[in-house]
């Protein structure tokens, strides 16, 4: 008894080593994501300067008359941002010499987007705040090009999340945070969910004087809305030898919409279903150190009027060009910025 004894104390280690060394060679041959498909740069700084314009305009949709379409006037920014791992930060300013005066009327706005591209899921969280609306020609009654209200606000607010099913092979950061590189086309399919919350509001009606008398509401003077709903997508990169992409994304959710109508002597409440669609497209070249492309991010979320024949959108986006440029870390800057990135995550 005592000799089994001894011998089973020296197998037991050896069989622990065996499983742990069987277990890391499965882990060299099962990597996080597939290399023939895209490299990931861990450790690496990305750095970047780009240019981008964000947005959030509205339309009062009626199908017995013509759409208003009211649009902000902001600015072309140029900025400077860097990458780290799952962290970015970005910081962009309107130069007077990449705007015009304020011929459409002055727009002052918050405009915080936010999209996180993590190896399994897609976060978006916005918040909105705009101050300040035209309309296209042919609304003015003074004479002037453009029809201004600097009375009308619009506070906007979403929070969608999104998985990916092809985590291995398919990768968002390559087209839109430049920290990656897809070397050869892939796609996948997308499902989560969103939910919005939305405010528009002005001293008098939205609708312009001129056709107040034809418009069916024209008393409208405050709208707000809530919905939320599941979704469904899918993603695709076209790589053309190995350095020139073409990402294209689409997420389609079934909102549950709740609307508000402020009129100015009453109130009317309205519930509908309105497909809430984002789009993502983004082109260009990508390598080992450069990458050089323009991306756009579109959200499109439409919610019903009280009258049937009425219905109002929201849009919101935002336009990039980036050149950006991967650098190798040593030890003492992955220090410093492994110190930063442990800072702004707690």
């Amino acid at each position: 008894m005592a000799y089994r004894y001894k011998r089973s104390k020296a197998v037991l280690p050896a069989f622990i080593f065996l499983l742990l060394n069987s277990l890391c060679v499965r882990a060299q041959y099962h990597p996080v994501n597939d290399t023939t498909y895209y490299i990931r740069f861990p450790g690496s700084l990305t750095s970047r300067l780009y240019t981008s314009q964000k947005y959030t305009d509205f339309t009062l949709k009626d199908k017995n008359t013509r759409n208003i379409h009211y649009y902000p006037n902001t600015t072309f920014n140029l900025g400077v941002g860097a990458t780290y791992n799952n962290l970015s930060l970005n910081i962009a300013y309107g130069f007077g010499f990449l705007n015009q005066g304020p011929e459409k009327g002055k727009t002052k706005y918050l405009d915080l987007q936010s999209h996180y591209y993590w190896r399994k899921w897609i976060t978006d969280i916005e918040g909105q705040f705009y101050h300040g609306y035209h309309l296209s020609k042919g609304f003015a009654t003074d004479g002037g090009k453009y029809y201004y209200r600097g009375d009308i606000k619009v506070a906007l607010f979403g929070i969608s999340q999104y998985r990916i099913f092809n985590p291995a092979r398919f990768s968002y950061r390559a087209a839109f945070t430049q920290n990656e590189w897809q070397k050869k086309s892939a796609g996948t399919f997308l499902a989560g969910a969103g939910i919005y919350y939305g405010v528009v509001n002005a001293d008098s009606s939205l609708i312009p004087q001129s056709i107040q008398q034809t418009y069916p509401g024209k008393n409208i003077q405050k709208v707000n809305y809530f919905s939320f709903g599941p979704g469904i997508g899918y993603a695709y990169t076209l790589v053309l030898h190995q350095y020139v992409f073409f990402t294209g994304s689409v997420t389609t959710s079934l909102n549950f919409s709740f609307t508000n109508e402020n009129l100015l002597a009453n109130q009317g409440f309205h519930f509908s279903v309105k497909p809430v669609t984002r789009f993502r497209l983004a082109a260009g070249y990508n390598s080992r150190t450069w990458n050089v492309s323009a991306n756009w991010v579109k959200d499109n979320v439409p919610f019903g009027g009280v009258d049937k024949k009425s219905n109002y959108v929201f849009n919101t986006g935002n336009y990039r060009f980036v050149i950006a440029k991967r650098f190798n870390t040593g030890s003492r800057l992955r220090k410093h910025l492994r110190l930063i990135f442990n800072v702004l995550k707690d």
